[in-house]
């Protein structure tokens, strides 16, 4: 069964990932940009975005992969089927992150892209992205019409142009879009101050399709580095390729190793990141969102509004009012804050799993800028995160959080904590009474003072996942400890 969820469709390779079901998924997406007058290459909306209200005599796509099994095989099933459809790709030379087929897309005046892959998914998944050609994740409704597409086809077996008669016909045409794309990040980012810096960085690709982009565009920027798990690893050294404090304990001891003055890492597919400070000390994404925040407004003198995910950190509102800024709040999925960046009133959008970007780039994740923001940062005001970070908790006030995944035994469980949390839910927390009940994406429960518990299941596994938010540690203990009692029906 093909079903789209935050970020594309997953499943696993050759159970419910196969080559037939990704033809069928290719054939939808032609017969969509075809047919639909909202997004489709025919509409009015996509002539006034190639400008003078033109169109495209043929539509183009773009293709992109990451480092998985199979991952450029499947692509090139992709291109085959639109080639037959009478769509035209312009297919990834290599292993590329998703944030850079977003990027080419915008900058080619695409009508969408695909990416194949399961970002941080262990290594027996792979997954199937549709990005229309505003370079973002696909909205639900359109990701809606795609199944329903799909479901109709039923059983019927979806044919594909030979690979050297479509390469031969110029239907496909195989493209380096790595220089495009570092001139998108130039453009974004204060070169010259991280040309000055000197600073020594680790960068840990794990075995993902950053590793030809972060580590050499910082060396293009004159970095000394140090690179960690670049050689393509389809089960990624055993684990999921997700940049956690507990992975990233082999680019904590390279960094004491080399004496290096911060570490900076990416996913699968280069949209998440993970960022360690001077001495290793693990930095959130929580953390990052307000940090860059911080740097855009103080340092670059940007001033529009903030956009954060349900179940972000509340710093980020703080740092945001302290600066006379608006901070709007969306469900989980970044494709909500893309359509928010899209509008172009955002200066930045993320949320606590790792996905951030801003204004005047792809309105999606990029691990990849994510990390050089951080970076320049550090280089701009010369000194660790950490300290940093005390200035703002003096600033604004503190804020301690924590992200927990707990593994129930069965789906089952996981409906019936979710039936017993809406019947009866929770009147007092962490010694403090709830405030409010935000139901908008999971629950979450908010006290007089400003803290509050999350939870929320994760949709596609039996795991429900403890967000907690507290202005000491203390208090975060104590919201933890409550929300394990409503894990295990105590409470």
């Amino acid at each position: 069964m093909v079903k789209f969820g935050t970020s594309g469709w997953r499943g696993i390779i050759s159970d419910d990932f196969t080559f037939a079901n990704v033809r069928k998924v290719a054939h939808t997406v032609s017969a969509y940009v075809k047919e639909n007058q909202e997004y489709g290459f025919n509409s009015p909306d996509y002539g006034a975005f190639l400008g003078g209200g033109a169109k495209s005599p043929v539509p183009t796509i773009i293709v992109g992969y990451d480092t998985r099994f199979l991952s450029e095989e499947f692509a090139h099933e992709v291109a085959g089927v639109l080639a037959l459809d009478g769509v035209k790709t312009l297919v990834s030379a290599g292993d590329i992150p998703t944030p850079a087929i977003g990027w080419a897309v915008i900058r080619r005046k695409a009508v969408g892209g695909v990416m194949i892959t399961a970002s941080h998914n262990p290594g027996n998944y792979s997954g199937f992205k549709w990005m229309p050609y505003w370079g973002g994740a696909a909205t639900p409704k359109v990701t809606d019409d795609i199944e329903r597409r799909v479901e109709l086809l039923g059983q019927q077996a979806i044919k594909m142009m030979p690979l050297d008669r479509s390469l031969r016909e110029s239907w496909i045409e195989n493209v380096d879009f790595r220089k495009e794309y570092f001139e998108q990040l130039s453009r974004l980012l204060d070169v010259k101050s991280l040309k000055k810096s000197k600073m020594r960085v680790g960068v840990d690709a794990m075995h993902g399709s950053a590793r030809n982009y972060l580590r050499p565009y910082l060396e293009s920027l004159g970095f000394e580095t140090v690179g960690l798990n670049e050689d393509r690893d389809v089960m990624y050294g055993g684990r999921s390729p997700e940049p956690t404090e507990s992975s990233l304990e082999g680019l904590s001891r390279a960094m004491a190793k080399n004496r290096l003055q911060m570490g900076l890492a990416c996913d699968g597919d280069g949209d998440r990141f993970g960022v360690l400070d001077a001495g290793g000390t693990w930095i959130s994404a929580n953390e990052a969102l307000w940090f860059v925040l911080e740097h855009l407004v103080a340092n670059r003198g940007l001033n529009v509004k903030v956009a954060r995910s349900v179940i972000t950190s509340h710093f980020v509102d703080a740092v945001a009012k302290s600066h006379g800024l608006e901070t709007r709040e969306t469900p989980v999925g970044f494709k909500f804050i893309g359509e928010l960046l899209r509008s172009g009133q955002y200066l930045l959008g993320g949320e606590e799993s790792g996905g951030l970007s801003i204004q005047g780039h792809v309105p999606e994740k990029d691990g990849v800028l994510a990390c050089l923001l951080l970076l320049e940062l550090a280089a701009v005001e010369r000194q660790s995160l950490a300290k940093i970070r005390d200035r703002l908790f003096k600033k604004v006030g503190e804020f301690h959080n924590v992200r927990l995944n707990h593994r129930m035994e069965r789906n089952i469980q996981v409906m019936e904590l979710e039936e017993r949390l809406r019947v009866r839910p929770p009147l007092e927390l962490g010694g403090g009474s709830v405030w409010r009940i935000d139901h908008s994406d999971g629950f979450k429960f908010i006290l007089r003072d400003g803290s509050w518990l999350g939870l929320r299941s994760s949709g596609t596994e039996p795991v429900v996942r403890v967000y907690a938010e507290a202005g000491s540690a203390k208090k975060l203990d104590a919201l933890l400890a409550d929300g394990k009692k409503l894990l295990q029906g105590k409470l």
